[in-house]
């Protein structure tokens, strides 16, 4: 399923184009009638074949070296398990290790006070399988994970459905600008130039758990579809 999104940069009758040297690096069209550019965006739609999702736990002790060594520990299942499941030690990726101190505010004396430390360390896991999305996201917190994250769903290869999109902003470049060469009074156009910025877009929901104590179902994930696509600028020359 092919979304259009037109987006009008800039259309102008420009005057006839200098006469510029050209050089190997810089090579440009000498145009000799009004030109018209126009900017096309294109995407297209297509079923996920990837999806992401992090894991987390967060661990608190009375000092700094206990907090960070029971996270250890707690984070080292979590890893386990996550490798134990089948998924590629490439995928697996820490995203963050924070150790801060935690305060308590007493209200009669109206101050902090000290309380320990909390240290928290998070994974991101790349499912190449999107159906096991749910499960996977199970056996973590089972593991031992407080904090999950995601799922975000993605294409892993996207050239088809980009050259797609490409095909198709072209096309509809060229209907536009022959309408605007023909309400200007010219019969044709020719083309100066095209430039691409590719464009990738999917659903982003997230899901956090911070405390779980039995699941009695598997979590339900719908990956849906996501679009890819890409914005492409031309510029044509409006002729007789």
């Amino acid at each position: 399923m092919i979304r259009n999104a037109l987006t009008f940069a800039a259309v102008s009758a420009m005057l006839p184009a200098l006469a510029m040297p050209a050089s190997a690096a810089d090579i440009q069209i000498q145009s000799r009638g009004p030109v018209i550019e126009l900017s096309v965006s294109e995407s297209v739609k297509a079923a996920p074949d990837i999806a992401t999702i992090s894991a987390g736990v967060a661990s608190q002790a009375k000092t700094a070296v206990e907090a960070m060594q029971l996270n250890a520990r707690e984070m080292t299942a979590v890893i386990a398990r996550i490798k134990a499941l089948g998924i590629d030690e490439k995928d697996i990726q820490t995203t963050g290790i924070n150790l801060n101190p935690q305060y308590d505010y007493d209200r009669q004396t109206q101050q902090q006070v000290f309380k320990g430390y909390s240290v928290s360390n998070r994974v991101s896991v790349i499912l190449r399988k999107i159906e096991r999305t749910g499960p996977v996201l199970d056996a973590l917190v089972a593991a031992g994970a407080t904090d999950i994250g995601g799922p975000s769903f993605s294409i892993g290869d996207d050239t088809a459905a980009k050259a797609q999109a490409r095909e198709s902003a072209l096309k509809t470049a060229r209907e536009r600008a022959m309408e605007y060469a023909g309400w200007a009074g010219y019969s044709d156009i020719r083309l100066l130039e095209i430039s691409e910025a590719v464009s990738v877009s999917s659903p982003q929901p997230m899901m956090r758990t911070m405390a779980v104590e039995k699941l009695a179902d598997s979590t339900p994930v719908q990956p849906g579809m996501v679009g890819t696509g890409v914005s492409v600028t031309v510029k044509y020359e409006m002729v007789e």
